[in-house]
């Protein structure tokens, strides 16, 4: 009868049968999930601050096209009057005495209106009236990051 029980039981298994995740696992795997999350974060604040850059590089372009085309349908002979801290090569602190010509004055409210922390005094234009060449800087500065500038040099092509 004993030969007859020892049949009718189930042989026993030599190692058990995995059932499910163990802690170790489950830890491991969401600090791998974690971590890719976090790199999705950084590449999307990033992003964000590049097509901030874009944008505020975009206006200011667009802004020294405006204060070219100004200058074109000026006068040649007050050509001088536009010239704003004309003096001084240190991007965002230029030297120099500020224009009172009213056209350039509501340009750089304009540009402080469109611009990022973009007072006048970071504000540049040199006029050559010998060579016509007229030199724009324009400068910004976002939250704490550095200035930025761009600068634009054109021949002014003065209508007599």
């Amino acid at each position: 009868m004993r030969e007859r029980m020892h049949l009718l039981r189930r042989p026993r298994q030599a190692a058990r049968a995995p059932r499910g995740f163990s802690m170790i696992e489950v830890l491991v795997s969401l600090v791998i999930f974690s971590l890719g999350l976090l790199a999705l974060v950084s590449l999307q604040a990033t992003a964000l601050r590049m097509a901030t850059d874009a944008r505020d590089r975009t206006t200011a372009a667009f802004l020294a096209d405006q204060l070219m085309a100004r200058l074109l349908i000026a006068d040649p002979t007050s050509a001088s009057a536009y010239a704003h801290h004309a003096t001084g090569s240190t991007a965002c602190a230029p030297t120099g005495t500020a224009s009172s010509n009213a056209t350039v004055t509501g340009w750089l409210t304009e540009v402080a209106r469109q611009l990022p922390n973009a007072t006048a005094d970071m504000q540049q234009v040199v006029v050559d009236a010998a060579t016509s060449r007229v030199t724009v800087q324009l400068c910004w500065q976002n939250g704490s990051d550095a200035p930025r500038s761009l600068s634009v040099t054109n021949v002014v092509q003065w209508q007599s």
